[in-house]
């Protein structure tokens, strides 16, 4: 049992007030070196801790202290672990998906909000965070057509402080632009690594798709789009350097995937390869098991297993070692290693979210374009 619950429990079954200043004097959940306690506090027929680990049971039953309303669930954790949860209460046969009311700690994606556990020796990078002393950049946006949708596209562009129009930058294309800006910071980690000279100041394109579920799978308009349309617009616009290195591609999951499939169809247009949590999937014997949505991933990922050859110069890949993903992203960097191509990848003790793709930016950014005082970090 977690030490704080057996102080409260050390003269039998703790009074209303003995609970009240055990909530009040313990930050939740409880941390501890390799364990997590979770403490939720109200009448309930049923408690579980739901958690986005994959490999582990999502459902975590929580046990009712006695003589109390405090339901508690103690689990090992691995050191500098984070993941995303919720608590499922049920009362009178309702299943309610609920925020920890203990635990101010939240993140943010497309489908709402979770609470975060920050395990033992996990803390949020500073260079995550508003700096007052960082200057800042700015975003500004336009809208062209696409011949290959037959449809407008809006575009999001990230222009870095003192931004010069007499001198040419590095340009980087995002996928999910948007979400980057909104869910992982994606703005002020730009400032403060350009500030701090760790990458070049440079120019960040940023799309949103409105059909990502087709248009990031392997699609040849969306290929097109950015690996043609996209980059002829941001040259007729912008002072960018002409040089492949100097352009590079980034996403996530099926961002990922579509960064991977334009640099196919477009090879060494685009240096350099940021690629986090990719949805990779393939298959080596029988059909794969994601479901029709990645057929078209799968036939991809397959050629290109069958066919290798190098598309970029340099690739930063990360992945959570707590998502489904992590065999496929294993997996495909031996094989892009072999190609001549230079990649490096990190693994983390996260899931497939946006903080835990936040956390990784100084690292991939800073090994896909290096600034003046550009270093290795371990």
């Amino acid at each position: 049992m977690n030490r704080q619950i057996e102080t409260l429990y050390h003269d039998g079954p703790p009074s209303t007030e003995k609970i009240g200043e055990f909530i009040q004097n313990n930050r939740f959940p409880l941390i501890e070196p390799g364990h997590v306690t979770f403490v939720f506090r109200g009448q309930a027929d049923e408690v579980n801790l739901r958690r986005w680990i994959s490999g582990l049971s999502t459902a975590q039953p929580m046990q009712v202290l006695e003589g109390t309303d405090l339901w508690v669930l103690r689990m090992e954790l691995p050191d500098k672990s984070r993941f995303e949860y919720k608590f499922e209460v049920v009362r009178d046969g309702n299943r309610d998906l609920v925020l920890d009311e203990l635990n101010d700690v939240q993140a943010s994606d497309p489908f709402g909000s979770n609470s975060v556990c920050q395990g033992h020796g996990y803390k949020r990078p500073a260079w995550t965070l508003p700096d007052p002393e960082t200057r800042k950049g700015s975003l500004t946006g336009f809208q062209m057509y696409s011949e290959a949708f037959e449809s407008q596209r809006d575009i999001q562009v990230y222009l870095p402080a003192r931004f010069r129009k007499s001198r040419n930058y590095p340009l980087l294309v995002v996928h999910d632009g948007a979400d980057y800006l909104h869910y992982a910071d994606f703005q002020t980690v730009l400032d403060n690594l350009i500030h701090r000279l760790e990458i070049p100041a440079m120019v960040v394109a940023m799309t949103q798709s409105p059909d990502r579920l087709v248009e990031y799978t392997g699609d040849q308009r969306h290929a097109r789009f950015i690996g043609d349309e996209l980059l002829r617009e941001l040259n007729a616009k912008l002072p960018l350097i002409d040089s492949n290195n100097a352009r590079g591609l980034m996403g996530a999951s099926l961002g990922a995937v579509a960064s991977l499939h334009t640099a196919r169809q477009y090879p060494n247009r685009f240096g350099q390869l940021l690629l986090q949590s990719g949805s990779f999937a393939f298959s080596d014997l029988g059909k794969h098991q994601k479901g029709p949505i990645f057929d078209p991933v799968v036939r991809f990922v397959n050629e290109y297993r069958k066919n290798p050859f190098a598309l970029a110069e340099k690739i930063y890949m990360s992945c959570g070692v707590y998502e489904s993903l992590i065999y496929e992203n294993r997996s495909l960097v031996p094989l892009l290693q072999a190609q001549g191509m230079q990649v490096k990848y990190e693994e983390a003790r996260d899931a497939h979210n946006w903080e835990n793709w936040r956390d990784r930016l100084r690292n991939g950014l800073s090994w896909i374009f290096p600034g003046p005082l550009w270093m290795v970090y371990e």
